[in-house]
């Protein structure tokens, strides 16, 4: 499943911030140079949704603060089902 990030690099912690819209907000500590941010992202996510990190991938926006990751082995409800136990 694809899902819509809004990021926020060079924050002070690394964290799912919650829903902002249909996007979830992410911020992550790594700058966004050298893919460090990229590769943030998909470690904050896969470790929020109890993945490995290789089955979260950002496939668009990689020089962007708005994103899309791939999600494997998740339909969109397990992946929205999973956040909101975060944000109870």
């Amino acid at each position: 499943m694809k899902l819509q990030l809004r990021v926020v690099p060079r924050s002070s912690t690394s964290r799912i911030a919650g829903w902002v819209g249909d996007e979830l907000k992410v911020t992550v500590s790594a700058p966004p140079e050298g893919g460090r941010a990229n590769l943030a992202v998909e470690e904050v996510l896969a470790g929020a949704l109890g993945l490995p990190r290789r089955a979260v991938r950002v496939v668009a926006g990689l020089a962007s603060r708005r994103k899309a990751v791939e999600i494997d082995g998740l339909t969109e409800a397990d992946v929205r089902s999973r956040l909101a136990n975060r944000f109870a």
